[in-house]
């Protein structure tokens, strides 16, 4: 998008909802306080929530002309995004979500990277925080190096520049449009794809650490494995889709599920004596997988500050990260995902 130094396009922020009652009204907030001269609207993306949400959406729209509402009766996020795309007025699309909270300064220096660099989006960084419990464990297991693979949008000290991804992003809407959208047959791992469309039609995608999100992850083990189970599900269905256009690192977590499941399945063999001789030295190799991440369990959870209690639940909210994705990831690598969603927001 070529804009001159000091412009100030219209913005229109779309935003996906469904059963955020305890955090909407912040993340909304976190908007309509931007420091941005232009003009902005909000276009929330309503699915049927049952946990009051909608009744703090109405709150919303009442007390401010900004915000619109476009219902999304399926809940699925790629079409409820579409449809607030859809409806939005202005040149940049700016995606929130329910669950984050802009820094003050995001939407300027988001359009101004925008202008600058000729990008299609340009993404920030992810700070996870967490109220004291398993929300706060999970926020670690979130910003540590360990938790989520290294993507850039997860570190500050990450430079600025290009990036495979961006973190959900401040958009041309022009470029958006052409390029069709958010594809809707992708539940989870919608991000990605898009951008994986955008870098492959030429558009760069930019990467900013001075653009930050306050993002709350979910607050229970229950919600987060099926969350992760999810979102490895569909990435295991983009691999059958794209194949090797996939980072290396997506493929851990399932590495690590099949040796542990491996080594389980050895164990009564090789007790029992059933397997032995050099034949069963080579299986037990079976074992290192399993040896090393424990072994990386209490390297990362050594190296986190609080009790013995906070320490232990943060190894724990890891490991349930990575199998939950790994054993996703095998399910929809081998049967795709089919109709996999995330109900880590409709169930208690």
């Amino acid at each position: 998008m070529a804009l001159p130094p000091d412009a100030f396009p219209g913005v229109s922020y779309v935003m996906p909802v469904l059963n955020e009652v305890n955090y909407l009204a912040d993340a909304v907030g976190s908007i309509l306080e931007q420091r941005y001269e232009g003009p902005v609207e909000v276009i929330l993306a309503l699915g049927p929530s049952t946990d009051g949400t909608a009744e703090v959406v109405a709150r919303l729209v009442a007390q401010d002309e900004r915000i619109r509402v476009v219902e999304n009766p399926g809940m699925d996020i790629p079409i409820g995004l579409n449809l607030a795309v859809a409806a939005a007025r202005h040149p940049v699309i700016v995606r929130v979500d329910a669950h984050s909270e802009l820094s003050e300064d995001y939407t300027r220096l988001g359009v101004a990277a925008l202008g600058r660099t000729g990008a299609a989006t340009v993404g920030g960084v992810m700070r996870a925080v967490g109220r004291p419990g398993v929300q706060a464990a999970v926020a670690h297991a979130y910003n540590s190096r360990f938790g989520l693979g290294g993507g850039a949008y997860h570190s500050a000290d990450a430079k600025e520049g290009p990036a495979e991804s961006a973190y959900l992003g401040v958009m041309d809407a022009e470029v958006l449009r052409a390029i069709g959208g958010y594809d809707e047959t992708v539940r989870r791992g919608e991000d990605w794809e898009l951008n994986f469309r955008l870098r492959t039609a030429g558009h760069p995608v930019w990467f900013d650490p001075a653009l930050q999100v306050r993002y709350w992850p979910r607050s229970s083990w229950g919600a987060l494995a099926r969350q992760f189970w999810a979102t490895g599900v569909w990435r295991g269905e983009l691999v059958r889709r794209l194949g090797t256009r996939n980072s290396l690192r997506y493929f851990a977590p399932p590495a690590l599920v099949i040796g542990l499941v491996t080594s389980v399945l050895l164990t009564p063999f090789l007790a029992t004596g059933l397997i032995s001789g050099w034949i069963a030295w080579v299986l037990a190799l079976a074992y290192l997988a399993p040896a090393a991440y424990l072994v990386l369990l209490v390297v990362a959870a050594a190296g986190v500050g609080g009790s013995l209690g906070d320490r232990i639940r943060f190894a724990y909210a890891l490991a349930v990260m990575h199998l939950s994705w790994g054993g996703g990831f095998l399910v929809g690598v081998l049967r795709g995902a089919r109709d996999a969603v995330d109900t880590s927001r409709t169930e208690s």
